[in-house]
């Protein structure tokens, strides 16, 4: 069967995607190498999204929730199994893209599904939704990969009564300190900043980790860099190029994540700046290689600054789906937040 449109991705907006292709009878085909959101199974148990239910909203499909509080990765992966069951989206998961060849209107697709078996698809357009938290950035260190260091924290139970170096100052790194030292941990921070920058953090964040660290609950090593990790400490270069020993059972890196260009590379699709995003027309989201289409986070590339977010994103799967079906009438309350629950939000907005 040969496809209008592949669908690489199922994260929140590959799943907006699918739903505004469905809606306009787009026949499309949706593949994810995982579950979908993985991205967010990964996360932290019981943590909260930084946006409010009504930005990540999906599809014009409300989130709800017992006391209008901000959801949880859990809650949130129910909301998604919630979206695909009431649209009855077909979502090939554990089917991961091993080869992407052709050209507009005839592109080839090979996967390898779950079971170890190759398939091999036909379609016009590639949709590429693969998001840009892929793999945790490195940092290059002696001891990075020890056992007890981790890029990918999971719960704050595991640090109760030992020494845990945070090293990081964003939201993460930040609501990482304050729910481990109120788990019991003995918390330190290292930041290669001269101070917490308030207007990157969260207002209710930034408000606690000031006073634990004035009040000397959590220890605070500003300006300051590891250099090498070992069993039980971690030596952090300060600002003068000195070097001092902390005492670390568990490291915990917020270093940010990285994206796998390896289905871009395939296809020949170009990057710029240092940060790597995708060259995409905005107003069709079609990238340099005519008929593959960058939509969701995945625009942002590796992004330092975060501007690109599942809320800035919504637009983008109207913009690929008139593109590719410029005759089907594509509505815009197939996306985001139902009208009475939504307001207008840009980058600029939650800079």
């Amino acid at each position: 069967m040969r496809y209008e449109a592949v669908i690489v991705g199922a994260g929140p907006i590959g799943i907006e995607m699918a739903s505004v292709l469905k809606r306009a009878g787009v026949r499309y085909l949706h593949i994810e190498a995982g579950q979908i959101g993985h991205t967010i199974t990964r996360w932290p148990r019981n943590t909260r999204f930084f946006s409010s239910p009504e930005w990540i909203a999906i599809a014009g499909l409300p989130i709800q929730t017992e006391g209008q509080e901000i959801v949880t990765g859990e809650h949130y992966l129910a909301y998604l199994r919630h979206v695909v069951e009431v649209l009855d989206l077909d979502i090939r998961t554990y089917e991961r893209v091993t080869a992407l060849t052709g050209a507009k209107g005839a592109f080839a697709v090979t996967t390898v599904d779950l079971a170890g078996i190759e398939h091999e698809y036909e379609c016009a357009n590639v949709i590429l939704a693969t998001g840009d938290m892929d793999r945790p950035r490195s940092i290059d260190i002696p001891g990075e990969n020890l056992p007890h260091v981790t890029h990918l924290w999971s719960d704050p139970h595991l640090y109760f009564r030992r020494k845990l170096l945070i090293v990081g100052g964003r939201n993460s790194a930040v609501e990482a300190a304050i729910r481990c030292w109120r788990a019991g941990a003995d918390v330190a921070i290292s930041y290669r900043g001269a101070a917490l920058d308030e207007k990157r953090l969260i207002s209710r964040l930034y408000l606690e980790i000031d006073l634990m660290i004035r009040n000397g609950r959590i220890a605070f090593h500003p300006q300051t860099e590891p250099v090498e990790i070992r069993p039980g400490e971690v030596s952090l270069r300060g600002a003068d190029g000195g070097v001092t020993d902390v005492e670390a059972d568990f490291v915990y890196l917020a270093t940010g994540f990285e994206m796998d260009y390896t289905l871009y590379e395939m296809l020949g699709v170009q990057t710029r700046d240092a940060e790597r995003k995708p060259v995409h027309d905005p107003r069709t989201m079609e990238s340099n290689v005519p008929g593959v289409y960058v939509v969701g986070t995945s625009i942002g590339g590796n992004q330092r600054g975060y501007k690109v977010f599942i809320t800035t994103s919504h637009e983008h799967c109207l913009a690929a789906a008139r593109a590719i079906a410029p005759d089907a009438p594509i509505r815009p309350e197939w996306v985001g937040n139902i009208a009475s629950r939504d307001y207008p939000l840009s980058s600029k907005d939650v800079e």
